[in-house]
């Protein structure tokens, strides 16, 4: 994806200065090739060796209309968490038919908008949402294909802000037997409900395959419990998402395959060994496609040295393009565009230009004199930075660009002044 020519550092087949002299900064710019090739390994890890299976795009690690067309192109779905994310795929005409809804609230508003496009699934959060759902589906005359996000209790080997799957989490219906059977007999009983099965949902950026497998063996549980208790063959189990990805050196992510190939090998061992036939399976990655095809760029501004301390370098963006390193401590690497291939001498952090002094981008980095106007790549932003995007001190959300070889295009054009106000009365 990178490369160095003439001190210049090349996107694709594109130098980034030239992509920040076109678009201006801060600026957005994805690979598609890169985008491409993570999903060709989905495909060959998961999707071409296992029967049955689908992925879904977890739209909330970046969401357009350009990304929503390239997925239906290629075959995979799309998981939807709000009536945005919903309202996007419906204007890029995403087939109803590849679309589920995950989300802890979903409000009538958005319910009502999935049920009169169609689309293919909801994963349930919680009792309330079932029952108010099924409600609504009687109102319409339809039914609803559901399955229950579960809470497996176990912990992930992140972040405690991206760890999704312990018993308080405010994510999934608890296990307790009279919680959880009770909706499974209601959901298979229901005129209105097609129940399908289960989904769990670990944590993000996770580098190992052991919470995975734990919580697998809580599905595995209760696949034979309701088989047992109900005398029914439950037909899908989603496995969430959150595979890991290189950020900087300090992260060491294990190939797709060594998340896949185990847990596919433990659930039709199971199924084989207790005579149930395997159920469709699916996954929800979302930063894996995404995370590492995507930079952003700036342009550096005023340079702040304290003697004996440290030395600031200020940037034309900050957490309002990037809210993760503020959010829950995200560390970046980068460099200098123009000066990609020069020594690295000098220590500075880089500070964003809002009013808050955790608007530090990056701490410790090491990269060649800065002097101003010097472009600075940030690497693997493509997951959480335009979707997180704000407009605090009245920011502009920055512009989107994808590259492809030697070409490039907008696909999100930079916010204006009179569009950051035009809601306002």
């Amino acid at each position: 994806m990178f490369s160095i020519k003439n001190h210049q550092l090349y996107i694709d087949q594109v130098e980034a200065s030239e992509l920040a002299k076109t678009y201006g900064t801060p600026l957005y710019v994805y690979s598609e090739n890169k985008i491409r090739a993570q999903l060709d390994t989905i495909k060959e890890a998961f999707l071409n060796k296992y029967p049955d299976t689908h992925a879904a795009f977890a739209c909330k690690a970046f969401c357009t209309k350009y990304m929503c067309r390239l997925l239906e192109k290629e075959g995979f779905w799309l998981d939807v968490v709000s009536g945005g994310e919903l309202y996007t795929a419906i204007k890029s005409e995403f087939p109803a038919s590849r679309i589920e809804f995950n989300g802890n609230n979903k409000s009538d508003e958005e319910l009502i908008m999935a049920l009169d496009y169609g689309i293919n699934r909801f994963v349930v959060d919680n009792p309330s949402e079932l029952y108010h759902l099924e409600q609504l589906c009687l109102d319409r005359s339809t039914k609803a294909n559901v399955l229950f996000r579960i809470t497996p209790a176990v912990s992930a080997n992140t972040h405690d802000y991206i760890s999704t799957g312990k018993k308080d989490s405010k994510f999934g219906i608890p296990l307790d037997d009279d919680i959880l059977y009770p909706l499974v007999a209601s959901a298979i009983k229901s005129e209105a409900i097609h129940f399908l099965g289960f989904h769990f949902h670990v944590g993000s950026q996770l580098h190992e395959v052991n919470t995975h497998l734990s919580a697998l063996e809580v599905i595995l549980q209760l696949i034979l419990s309701t088989k047992e208790r109900f005398d029914y063959t439950i037909s899908d189990f989603n496995l969430g998402g959150g595979f890991g990805i290189k950020y900087t050196d300090a992260d060491q992510p294990i190939a797709l395959s060594a998340f896949i190939d185990p847990i596919m090998s433990r659930l039709e061992e199971f199924c084989n060994s207790h005579g149930i036939i395997r159920p469709h399976v699916s996954m929800e990655p979302g930063r894996y496609i995404v995370g590492e095809a995507g930079v952003q760029l700036y342009t550096i501004g005023s340079i702040k040295q304290i003697p004996d301390v440290k030395t600031y370098v200020s940037i034309d963006g900050g957490m309002t393009d990037n809210v993760r390193p503020g959010l829950y401590g995200a560390k970046y690497d980068a460099c200098i565009a123009n000066k990609a291939d020069y020594e690295k001498n000098t220590l500075v952090d880089i500070s964003g230009k809002c009013c808050e002094s955790t608007d530090i981008l990056i701490k410790g980095l090491s990269i060649p004199e800065p002097q101003f106007e010097d472009i600075l790549t940030v690497f693997s932003t493509g997951a959480y930075g335009y979707s997180m995007a704000n407009n605090y001190n009245k920011l502009q959300i920055p512009a989107v660009v994808i590259v492809k070889s030697d070409k490039h295009q907008l696909i999100v054009r930079r916010q204006s002044y009179e569009e950051m106000i035009e809601r306002e009365i």
